[in-house]
């Protein structure tokens, strides 16, 4: 690993600026299109100064797309600890021209499908090292190659190119789709309010990047402020006292755990659902929520635009020769659930600032009516569906919130996964569809050069 990406994750903790990913934003080839002007971006905007970019492909317009937003960099372990093959995707090395009896199994999705960098594993390489074990179990003379095409917070939309540019170029037989929740917006059933745009990139003229806060005042002389005002941080930054507490809270666990029970007590509810203010969901007019319509436009959740993003995966997969699998989604949220407010306290965080000022009541209503879509979509389509979400154990301990796993969880998904994938992998092979015989490729493989970009956003 080279020492200049250590570095890297330094200017980042240097920077004040380490919320969510921001660690391994410093390791995603950024697409050059997505980027634009990286001091006039809302969110790169808050990068200290580095970043790695790519250049799209061209489309008809003879410039690049802008989505996805990023790719991961090829054939890397990172200080993060993920390891991507040459295209980026999470994993082992998988060779462009297929093999002959080889079966090829792409796994599409966002962060629940990448899984966190920080685990060995994740739940599609598991999958592919159980399917490689059952087919020689069952005396099937066949390997399994699994991609993980998956990334953080990236949406439907961003999934169609993903699909088209990087994953149907390595001719795969099965596309597996598991994703619903970066667009899991309850708000839009909320008549006159404001939609929150999946994301936002172009910062207004006059608006400054929201990730830097306004520079502190100066330091006094003896730079010890926080010394100064009994230890307690300010703006000047944190005197030798209060950096020697975080210190002691940074190192060592028993001082980690008795901060959080003091934290716990300030639950406004403990483990149970906090309070929230009334709101009112506002229902499309004649829709069967037992038995949707999914040829509806006005379907709430950002659904019509989901599906719609399915159809151009299928239709492209279809045209490729590889089939659409589609996966229900796991939520943990349940009307009166109650939660260990210490073990589970970044799942009453999520569910309760994060899709503030929703009840568990209408998550889990709009959880299950969502993939009841799913269920719908994968039945007009006749395609096949794994119910996920109904084999995934209701345990809060095998989650870190309402649906990113813990690594013993990672594990439990991936059971689930490969108990439901097996049967319509065994189906395919007892009917001769598997292995495929895939002539060689003549397209390029979809592999990239990233390049390194450097930049100095001044405040005004």
């Amino acid at each position: 690993m080279p020492e200049a990406w250590r570095e890297l994750v330094r200017d980042v903790e240097k920077s004040g600026i380490t919320e969510g990913t921001r660690r391994a934003d410093m390791f995603k080839a950024w697409n050059s299109a997505f980027v634009g002007d990286p001091c006039r971006h809302a969110y790169l905007c808050g990068a200290p100064g580095h970043l790695f970019v790519y250049d799209p492909p061209k489309d008809a317009g003879g410039t690049g797309e802008n989505r996805p937003p990023y790719r991961f960099l090829p054939n890397a372990t990172t200080p993060v600890r993920l390891t991507t093959n040459a295209y980026g995707f999470r994993g082992p090395p998988v060779p462009f021209q297929r093999q002959p009896k080889t079966i090829r199994i792409a796994f599409i999705g966002a962060s629940t499908t990448v899984s966190s960098h920080f685990f060995p594993y994740s739940y599609p390489e598991f999958v592919g090292n159980w399917l490689n074990l059952w087919a020689a179990q069952q005396k099937f003379d066949v390997r399994f190659e699994v991609l993980n095409a998956g990334r953080e917070s990236i949406t439907s939309t961003d999934n169609v190119n993903v699909v088209r540019e990087e994953v149907l170029p390595l001719k795969p037989d099965l596309l597996v789709y598991y994703e619903g929740a970066n667009q899991f917006q309850l708000s839009t059933m909320m008549p006159g309010a404001v939609q929150k745009p999946v994301s936002r990139m172009l910062l207004a003229p006059d608006e400054s990047c929201p990730a830097r806060p306004p520079p502190p005042p100066a330091a006094p002389a003896n730079g010890n402020a926080g010394a100064a005002a009994g230890g307690r941080g300010n703006a000047a930054g944190p005197g030798w006292l209060e950096r020697f507490g975080q210190s002691l809270v940074d190192e060592f666990a028993l001082v980690r755990r008795v901060r959080a029970l003091f934290v716990a007590h300030e639950m406004p509810a403990g483990g149970a659902e906090w309070p929230k203010p009334d709101y009112k969901l506002t229902w499309p007019a004649g829709l069967d929520e037992r038995d949707p319509d999914v040829g509806r436009p006005d379907l709430p959740i950002n659904l019509p635009t989901i599906l719609g993003d399915l159809d151009a995966m299928r239709s492209a997969a279809q045209q490729s020769g590889a089939e659409l699998v589609l996966a229900s989604f796991f939520w943990l949220v349940k009307d009166g659930m109650v939660l260990d407010p210490v073990r589970h306290r970044a799942i009453l965080e999520y569910l309760n600032q994060g899709y503030a000022p929703f009840r568990y009541r209408d998550l889990e209503r709009m959880a299950a009516f969502e993939n009841r879509v799913f269920a719908k979509y994968a039945q007009v389509h006749k395609l096949d569906f794994i119910d996920v979400a109904r084999h995934t154990p209701f345990d809060p301990d095998l989650f870190v919130d309402a649906i990113h796993t813990t690594y013993a969880g990672e594990r439990v998904r991936a059971w689930v996964f490969f108990q439901l994938l097996v049967p319509i992998v065994e189906s395919h092979l007892k009917s001769g569809a598997w292995p495929r015989k895939v002539a060689p490729s003549n397209e390029p493989p979809p592999v990239f050069a990233p390049r390194e970009i450097t930049f100095d956003c001044k405040r005004p």
